[in-house]
């Protein structure tokens, strides 16, 4: 697999804390920073992921009004909730 050289600045307290990570984990730092860089990359696309679904639900008119979501709430804590709103 061929790589790139990538070039952060970062603040000295991540610094430590990800060569503390390193050694306990006995990876290198470049380890350690390819995985959190992957897992926060993974996050961010399943984050848009969601949103374009959220967006298509809206534009399919798949969506529940403010007052029967805040009827819902409200009733939370009565005696008799109604039920989620669809």
């Amino acid at each position: 697999m061929e790589t790139k050289v990538l070039t952060a600045h970062v603040p000295l307290p991540l610094a430590q804390k990800v060569d503390q990570l390193a050694m306990r984990l006995e990876r290198s730092r470049g380890w350690i920073i390819k995985q959190a860089l992957t897992a926060w990359i993974d996050q961010e696309e399943e984050r848009r992921r969601l949103t374009l679904e959220a967006l298509a639900d809206v534009d399919g008119g798949n969506i529940v009004d403010h007052q029967s979501v805040q009827a819902w709430a409200d009733s939370l804590d009565s005696d008799e909730p109604i039920s989620l709103p669809r």
